[in-house]
């Protein structure tokens, strides 16, 4: 099956609604505990997939279809997904406050030469 692009815009939209309704409830509470506190946000939504899916020999599709409602896999994977456009946003954000060029996501220069 290809990739429904459609859907996936739809999904990127929901997303940017949630995440403008979570922060006139909540701010910016996610990032309060600086970047350690938001990578460990992210690992527990993480954990909580992870911990679904090996209890079904770690097929994430399998899971979803068990683990499924408001608190199931699927609600843990929206979760992570909009934390991590938080967490892209607020790295994009720092770089431009700092007057760092943006990098596309296809040049991998500094990757390359950390590894090296």
């Amino acid at each position: 099956m290809s990739a429904d692009f459609n859907l996936m815009k739809e999904v990127a939209q929901q997303d940017l609604q949630a995440l403008q309704r979570a922060e006139q409830s909540y701010g910016d509470s996610w990032k309060r505990r600086g970047g350690v506190g938001a990578f460990m946000m992210l690992a527990r939504k993480f954990d909580r997939i992870e911990h679904q899916s090996k209890k079904h020999g770690w097929d994430v599709f399998e899971a979803g279809a068990v683990y499924s409602g408001e608190a199931g896999l699927l609600d843990d994977i929206r979760d992570l997904r909009r934390y991590l456009l938080l967490v892209e946003q607020e790295i994009l954000a720092q770089e431009i406050e700092e007057n760092i060029p943006y990098e596309n996501e296809g040049d991998n220069t500094n990757e390359q030469e950390e590894l090296s």
